[in-house]
C-alpha cells in the first residue's frame, strides 16, 4: 500500500530536507505533539563527537585492549558494562590517532550506521572506550537539567527513537550526522518524575546484571564440577588431519573424512569428555526432535511465530505471529531450539512466555526427557563443550548445516542428580531475571510516552 505524504513548502526550507521519508505520518506526528510542549535540544544537554577516518584496525582486535564501540555493541544493551563481549583494541593505537574518539562511564553513545538510533549509557563500571566510525558519543551531560537514566528512556522511546529515525541522511547509507543528532528535541518533565523513571532504568540494569550473574555462575558450577575450570586448549591458527591419524574406523564411525570433523579442539574436548565425564548422546536424552518450517509472518496470524532473530539471552523473545500451514511442527515451554543453518549455527534458547509457537526452518527443536532437565541441557549444549561439537558437524561449503542426526551424536556431560537440579536452577534464575529486566526497561519507556500523551492532552 502506498503512502503519500503532503508538507509546507516553508517546511522544506525550515527542515532543509526534500526526501519524502522524512514526511511520513509517524515523524509529523511525534513533531507535531513534541511542538505543543516545552522541549530542550540534545545539543544543550551535553557535547558531542565521533571518530573520524583512521587505519584499518580490525587485525588488531584482541581480547585485552581497550574496548572498541560498535553499533552491534549497542542496539540490545541500554546500558553498557566492562563485561560485554567488545571488540578490543590497543591503547597505543587510539593514542597515536587523534581522530579516534573515546568515551567514559556516564556518557552516552548512539549508534549511527549499520543499525541506527539506538542509544545506550555507559555503566560506572565501564572503562574508557573508543569509538569506531558507527556510532557517535555524547559526553559532558548536564546532569543539573537532565537525569542521563531518564535520557536513555526518552532517547529509546517513540518520541526519541523516532526523532533519530526521522534525521539519518542517506548517502551509501542511512547514518546519522552530529548536526542532526544535536536538534533532536527532548521533553524534560519535572525532575523527581525525571528520576522516578531514571530509578526503573536503573533497576532494570541491576536485573539484568544479576541474570548475567547467574548464568556465569550456572557455567562456573559446570566447569567446576567437570574440570574444565583446569583445561586450557590453545587452538592453532592452523591444522592438518593426517588419515594415518584420525584412523580408518574413526572416518567410517563419522562419516566423513573432511579436516573439520577432525579439527583439533573438536577431537580434544571429545576425547577429554570421554576419558573423564560420564556422558550420554544428545539422541538419548530427547523424547523428540523436529526441524521448523519457514511461516509467512503476519499481524493477524493466531499463532506465535519465532526465527533465529528471536533468541536473545538463551531465550526466546518478541515472537511475531503466522497463520501455520498444515502440520506444522509446534515448540512447547522448556524446549529447546537450536540455529542450524548459516553463522548463527549453535545458537540456543529456551521457550519460556510462550505455551506454544511455531518456528522456521533454520531451527531446530529439542525436547528433554525424563531423564535431564531442559536449563541444564542448555547450558551443557551453550558451552564449548557443546558448541565445538555443533561446529564439528557442520556440512556445507557456502552455508553452513547441521543435520538432525548429526546433532543427536554431541555428547552432553551428565553430574549428580543433584548438581544438575542446582545448575538447573541459577539458569531458570538466570531467564526469568532477564524477563523481568526487559519489563522494566518497556515501563520506563512506555512512562515517558504516557507523560508525552498527557501533556499534550492538557
Amino acid at each position: 500500500m502506498a503512502t503519500c505524504m503532503k508538507t509546507m513548502t516553508s517546511d522544506l526550507y525550515s527542515h532543509g530536507r526534500s526526501d519524502p521519508e522524512y514526511y511520513l505520518p509517524n515523524h509529523t506526528e511525534v513533531e507535531a505533539k513534541l511542538n505543543l510542549l516545552s522541549t530542550v535540544p540534545l545539543r544543550r544537554l551535553g557535547f558531542f563527537s565521533c571518530s573520524a577516518f583512521y587505519p584499518a584496525a580490525t587485525h588488531l582486535y584482541s581480547e585485552d585492549g581497550m574496548p572498541f564501540l560498535r553499533c552491534v555493541d549497542i542496539v540490545n544493551y541500554p546500558l553498557i558494562s566492562a563485561d560485554q563481549p567488545f571488540a578490543r583494541i590497543p591503547q597505543p593505537f587510539v593514542a597515536a590517532h587523534s581522530s579516534i574518539r573515546s568515551l567514559s562511564a556516564g556518557d552516552i553513545v548512539i549508534s549511527k550506521v549499520g543499525t541506527p538510533c539506538y542509544a545506550s549509557l555507559l555503566a560506572q563500571d565501564m572503562p574508557f572506550a573508543a569509538m569506531t566510525r558507527t556510532v557517535l558519543g555524547m559526553s559532558g551531560i548536564r546532569e543539573n537539567l537532565v537525569n542521563p537514566y531518564y535520557l536513555i528512556a526518552f532517547l529509546r522511546s517513540r518520541y526519541g527513537f523516532d526523532q533519530l529515525m526521522r534525521e539519518r541522511e542517506l548517502t551509501i547509507q542511512y547514518q546519522l550526522t552530529l548536526e542532526r543528532t544535536r536538534k533532536v528535541c527532548v521533553y524534560l518533565p519535572d525532575r523527581p518524575i525525571q528520576d522516578e523513571i531514571g530509578n526503573v532504568v536503573e533497576a532494570y540494569y541491576q536485573s539484568l546484571r544479576r541474570s548475567v550473574k547467574a548464568y556465569e555462575d550456572a557455567q562456573y558450577l559446570l566447569e567446576s564440577e567437570l574440570g574444565l575450570d583446569k583445561l586450557s586448549f590453545q587452538k592453532p591458527v592452523g591444522y592438518t588431519a593426517r588419515f594415518s591419524t584420525i584412523g580408518l574406523s574413526n572416518t567410517f564411525n563419522a562419516g566423513r573424512i573432511d579436516a573439520q570433523c577432525f579439527a583439533p579442539n573438536a577431537i580434544f574436548y571429545q576425547s577429554w569428555l570421554r576419558n573423564h565425564a560420564r556422558c550420554d548422546r544428545l539422541t538419548h536424552l530427547l523424547q523428540g526432535m523436529a526441524k521448523g518450517r519457514q511461516q509467512e509472518e503476519t499481524s493477524t496470524g493466531s499463532t506465535d511465530y519465532c526465527s533465529i532473530k528471536h533468541i536473545s539471552g538463551h531465550e526466546l523473545t518478541d515472537a511475531s505471529k503466522c497463520q501455520p500451514i498444515a502440520d506444522t511442527p509446534l515448540a512447547g515451554q522448556d524446549d529447546l531450539l537450536l540455529a542450524i543453518t548459516g553463522a548463527t549455527i549453535g545458537k540456543i534458547g529456551i521457550v519460556k512466555r510462550y505455551k506454544q509457537l511455531a518456528f522456521s526452518g533454520d531451527l531446530l527443536c529439542l525436547k528433554a526427557n525424563s531423564e535431564i532437565n531442559s536449563h541444564y541441557l542448555l547450558v551443557a549444549l551453550d558451552h564449548i563443550i557443546g558448541q565445538v561439537q555443533f561446529n564439528r558437524w557442520i556440512t556445507g561449503s557456502t552455508n553452513g548445516h547441521l543435520a538432525p542426526r548429526d546433532v543427536g551424536r554431541v555428547l552432553v556431560p551428565r553430574l549428580n542428580k543433584k548438581t544438575e537440579e542446582h545448575i538447573a536452577e541459577l539458569v531458570e534464575k538466570s531467564v526469568s531475571k532477564r524477563v523481568e529486566s526487559e519489563k522494566l526497561l518497556h515501563q520506563a519507556t512506555t512512562r515517558v510516552e504516557q507523560l508525552i500523551e498527557e501533556a499534550v492532552r492538557q
